[in-house]
């Protein structure tokens, strides 16, 4: 069944409009570490609302506040490399149909290095060539965890043996949380989807 085209389940509000909490958690993310990349993943309507998940979060700010948090670790403060955090990001987005998250990724994981043909392998849910060894046996563990709901003892063990355990965990968590924001998405804006958008990723060197 598609989405009903009627009335917006959620519209974004600028600050001046939300709760006090629900301010307190605004502020949280627009003053955070997001906010040095805000012309590579927008993260800020023209006036002022957050765009996509991050507006959901202040739906219920304790746990957005909670969420974002778990997110900003994932971005900002684990050992994985940017382009295996961003490609990882954007198979997901493939996996769950997140227009976007793609939108929101897809420049940085230009800026992290993946030409046009890699990325357009990631939007094909496929891992790309030229990789490294390393970084194509994360994303091949990314890319299971998304179509198994889990890891073979085989892939598992080899993960953390080239890997180390700390970046498969990390890697799980990153699944994790991605998955939940493209759930958030799809069920508050249920036409923004990866499928809808042009096959091509314009823009994706701009780095505004």
């Amino acid at each position: 069944m598609s989405p009903d085209p009627g009335t917006p389940r959620f519209v974004a509000r600028p600050r001046a409009e939300l709760e006090p909490d629900q301010q307190a958690l605004y502020d949280l993310i627009a003053s955070g570490p997001r906010a040095a990349q805000r012309g590579s993943s927008p993260f800020l309507g023209p006036a002022g609302e957050l765009l996509g998940p991050f507006g959901l979060m202040t739906i219920a700010p304790a746990v957005g506040e909670a969420v974002q948090a778990v997110g900003a670790a994932i971005r900002y403060r684990t050992g994985l490399s940017d382009l295996v955090r961003e490609a990882a990001i954007l198979l997901v987005a493939a996996a769950k149909d997140s227009g976007f998250e793609w939108i929101a990724h897809v420049r940085l994981a230009a800026q992290a290095g993946l030409d046009e043909e890699q990325l357009a392998a990631l939007r094909r849910f496929e891992i790309p060539e030229g990789l490294a060894a390393a970084d194509t046996l994360a994303l091949r563990a990314v890319r299971a965890m998304l179509v198994d709901g889990g890891l073979s003892d085989a892939l598992h063990r080899r993960a953390v043996t080239e890997l180390g355990e700390r970046a498969v965990a990390e890697l799980v968590w990153l699944v994790g949380y991605y998955s939940a924001l493209a759930l958030a998405l799809a069920v508050y804006t249920p036409h923004d989807r990866l499928t809808m958008l042009p096959a091509t990723t314009p823009g994706a060197q701009e780095g505004e």
